[in-house]
């Protein structure tokens, strides 16, 4: 049943994605559409027991995805932004953060756990959508070369600003004391580990793919890396997603090789790609959007206004250029895998009634951001000259 599934992912992707093409909508947005409508909401193509079943397409996805945007990241790109793009990420990021817990916390009167919790997970920008998008249009310039390293931290300061948050929220829940070691000293361990198991992949990838000759041998070499490593990530509870960047930031910037896997991996990604996105789309139920209340349209706006404040202002602090000032925070605006990865660990963590609202309010938040995101992105990165006519 699972091959038929992942059939009707691929049908639904092409006919959408298409469709929505011609209208000249980002393919992503068709295709979040389309998994909307064969999902358990509209037709019911897929029962809510397949999506669960079809886990390990997001798995193999998000795994995909980190070792994109990785890619992506030169040192030749960053060195000439220096600091600037580490600012920028702290301030885009921390600006979603603070707009959120503030008004969660006085004027919907929350609690600090919920409040705190919620705010940790609107820092996180979806790579994927972003990423669909240049690709799918072939941007290129200088917002390009500001926004993909910032989307690629912007999964790190989340991670470790999640961390800190549910650790204090669990600790205040259960009466613990907050001391340093649970609030930073874990979570940034954490991130610490991650980046050096990653670092350690890129390097051995490195030295062991010089020596293959055939690319199909490179391929499967590729795939097995990326599956071993975001398998060890997961065992010992550790970042997949920084663990696969970090190796992918390693290998594009060693020479020869670079250019050879990346290849590859441009041809595979594709349908997975297609894949993720129209089952995320499956996975909304539309009837969350109800429940949201209140909460869930202050983090819709909150969350966006943020990014945007904090993209303008430190974007104008570090002298870029007013194409960037403007345009960059609007490029920040999708919100999917990592959020909603975080908001189940959240619905984990924290106990109901709050945490089932966590996660309702971040699928509910998805289903916007990934229709709306995509489109502002695609405008932004149009008005800014990266888009060709």
């Amino acid at each position: 049943m699972n091959l038929f599934y992942i059939a009707v992912l691929l049908f639904s992707g092409m006919i959408f994605g298409r469709i929505f093409s011609k209208i000249k909508f980002p393919e992503v947005t068709g295709f979040l559409i389309g998994g909307i409508i064969i999902g358990p909401s509209v037709l019911g193509l897929i029962s809510p027991e397949g999506v669960k079943s079809l886990n390990v397409v997001s798995d193999v996805a998000l795994s995909f995805i980190a070792f994109s945007i990785g890619s992506e990241m030169k040192f030749s790109v960053l060195k000439n932004l220096g600091n600037k793009i580490v600012l920028i990420t702290l301030f885009e990021a921390l600006g979603a953060f603070f707009v959120v817990l503030l008004g969660t916390l006085i004027l919907s009167g929350m609690d600090v756990p919920f409040s705190l919790t919620l705010a940790s997970i609107a820092c996180a920008t979806a790579p994927a959508a972003t990423l669909m998008v240049i690709r799918e249009y072939k941007a290129k310039g200088d917002l390009v070369n500001v926004l993909l390293p910032v989307v690629a931290l912007d999964d790190a300061v989340c991670i470790i600003v999640f961390g800190i948050a549910s650790s204090i929220s669990v600790n205040l829940l259960e009466g613990g004391d907050l001391n340093f070691l649970t609030m930073f000293g874990l979570p940034i361990f954490e991130i610490i580990l991650s980046i050096v198991i990653g670092i350690m992949g890129g390097i051995a990838f490195s030295f062991i793919s010089k020596k293959i000759r055939s690319e199909n041998e490179l391929l499967s070499f590729t795939i097995a890396t990326i599956f071993l490593l975001a398998s060890i990530s997961n065992i010992y509870g550790l970042s997949s997603l920084l663990t696969l960047m970090s190796t992918s930031v390693i290998i594009a910037n060693l020479g020869n090789v670079s250019r050879r896997y990346s290849d590859l991996i441009d041809r595979l990604t594709p349908p997975i790609f297609m894949c993720f996105f129209v089952l995320s789309g499956a996975d909304l139920n539309l009837s969350s959007l109800k429940t949201v209340g209140v909460i869930g349209i202050f983090y819709v706006v909150g969350r966006a206004l943020g990014k945007y404040i904090g993209a303008y202002s430190s974007a104008k602090i570090t002298g870029m250029s007013k194409d960037i000032q403007k345009y960059l925070g609007l490029t920040l605006i999708p919100q999917a895998g990592v959020a909603i990865g975080l908001s189940l660990i959240a619905s984990q963590k924290i106990p109901d009634p709050h945490g089932s609202m966590i996660r309702t309010i971040i699928l509910g938040a998805t289903i916007i951001y990934e229709l709306v995101g995509p489109l502002l992105a695609k405008i932004a990165l149009k008005k800014a000259g990266c888009i060709e006519n």
